[in-house]
């Protein structure tokens, strides 16, 4: 089959030829009719038609506000499909998922009965049940990742795989179900974070991104993190915003507009993606979200003014954050060499302990103020003379502060080549350290977070750029 037969290929022609990523949702809510009756419906649905097409890339009927009027609403439905112009998609929001046999008698009902262009469909009893849906290139299929609903985190963030959340894995795991070409994801626009870790997961899949208006999901935040750099690979599904306004026409030409003027502007400077693996982008957004990386005026202890204040002391509070940043310690302790964890007072203290928990790895620590009593001991733990230890700390600046805890370890006979963190300031820390014969490990690089939080939307450009100048002085 050609390509230009393929439904996101005749979505992307139709995104080009009315230069429009908004998709016009039609939910005739009962509340919004004359009447509450199917004719009401697909009268409500062919003005809003009439009024947008010209500058909807898509529409997309929500089938559940047509199915409630029993077999009239059935009638109501296809007509108010077959009323879109030729050449317009038309996503039915449908939400279908069932076993194999029923998911075949769905994909006839959904794309010969009612001549749909394309279905929402439920990923949970996995990939056999959206096979019938996907079998035909020329039908697309979004498939719910990370709905905009407030109780989608109730199952769609649960932790599997090194906490990975579920709807990240889903997004990996779709991309082998996308053989043909077919396969979009539905990931909700309320929930910037989840677009950003979507997108770093899936990096080519389409993506329908509910929840801008009334479900609250900010236009712009959510461009950049869901769109690809091409300016593609999402499209931004508007019902009740454009339905409920005195002039839809105008309403939906502004909304077409502000699209546009943020694609422009992502397509015209240079693309700011995360460079480090889609299982950290959800770590990096959780930072932010949780005060652990704050911006403004900050005196550090060297009396420098920093616009950027890191307090990875905060981890200890969020025991689910804690959890997932010693999740991506852990991935990195396979390509080095060590006996123990050495955790330096303070902050490093719960990470190296997650980490501990985790890894079944033994912890020691080294006291910052050696007791004058009991054991007086330099070091916490149990260890053997000539084991090495892997220093565990929250982040390194110039690297100054680690040789005092080094010296204390190699003091009782340990040995110390490598000191693992989460965040490297890029200060001066992996130089100093090298030159005293130790190795610099990070999860990680400053500038790599800030360029991707400025990316994602998620920091302001002036924000991203006075750190950018402090790190340079």
């Amino acid at each position: 089959m050609a390509e230009r037969s393929t439904f996101f290929s005749r979505l992307a022609a139709r995104i080009e030829s009315v230069d429009s990523l908004l998709c016009v949702g039609l939910d005739p809510h009962p509340a919004q009719l004359t009447e509450s009756s199917a004719a009401a419906a697909l009268d409500f649905c062919k003005h809003i038609i009439d009024e947008t097409h010209e500058l909807a890339c898509a529409f997309k009927p929500n089938s559940a506000f047509f199915e409630q009027y029993g077999a009239a609403g059935w009638k109501a439905l296809r007509e108010a499909i077959a009323f879109v112009p030729d050449g317009i998609p038309v996503i039915l929001d449908a939400k279908r998922g069932d076993i194999a046999s029923t998911a075949e008698a769905y994909a006839r009902a959904l794309f010969e009965a009612l001549d749909a262009d394309a279905v929402t469909a439920s990923p949970f009893l996995g990939r056999d049940s959206l096979e019938p849906l996907l079998r035909d290139p020329a039908k697309g299929v979004f498939v719910l990742c990370k709905t905009s609903n407030p109780g989608a985190d109730d199952l769609q963030t649960l932790p599997i795989d090194s906490f990975e959340p579920l709807y990240v894995r889903l997004a990996r795991t779709a991309q082998a179900w996308n053989e043909l070409g077919n396969l979009g994801l539905v990931v909700g626009a309320t929930d910037v974070s989840a677009l950003a870790a979507v997108r770093a997961a899936a990096p080519e899949l389409w993506l329908l991104a509910p929840g801008v208006g009334a479900q609250g999901g900010h236009l712009e935040s959510a461009l950049l993190a869901g769109l690809r750099a091409d300016g593609l690979g999402m499209i931004v599904p508007v019902s009740r915003g454009i339905s409920s306004a005195r002039d839809r026409h105008a309403q939906a030409a502004q909304l077409r507009e502000n699209i546009r003027s943020v694609r422009e502007s992502l397509l015209s400077r240079r693309p700011a993606r995360p460079v480090f693996p889609a299982d950290l982008v959800r770590l990096a957004d959780e930072l932010l979200q949780a005060g652990c990386v704050r911006f403004g005026s900050f005196e550090l202890k060297s009396g420098k003014i920093s616009p950027i204040y890191i307090d990875l002391r905060l981890l200890a509070s969020h025991p689910a954050l804690l959890a997932r940043a010693a999740a991506a310690y852990r991935s990195r302790l396979d390509d080095l060499e060590f006996d123990l964890l050495a955790a330096l007072p303070y902050a490093g203290l719960p990470i190296a302990t997650a980490l501990s928990l985790q890894s079944k790895r033994p912890m020691i620590y080294p006291r910052k103020e050696v007791k004058s009593y009991g054991t007086k001991a330099k070091v916490e733990g149990q260890y053997e003379t000539g084991e090495t230890a892997l220093v565990i700390d929250d982040l390194v600046t110039t690297g100054e502060s680690k040789f005092e805890a080094i010296e204390r370890l190699k003091a009782v006979g340990l040995k110390v080549t490598d000191v693992l963190v989460l965040i490297d300031r890029q200060s001066g820390a992996r130089e100093t350290l090298a030159e005293a014969g130790y190795r610099l490990h990070a999860v990680f690089k400053l500038m790599d977070l800030i360029e991707y939080w400025e990316g994602s939307g998620q920091i302001s450009e002036p924000q991203a750029t006075a750190v950018r100048e402090f790190l340079e002085l």
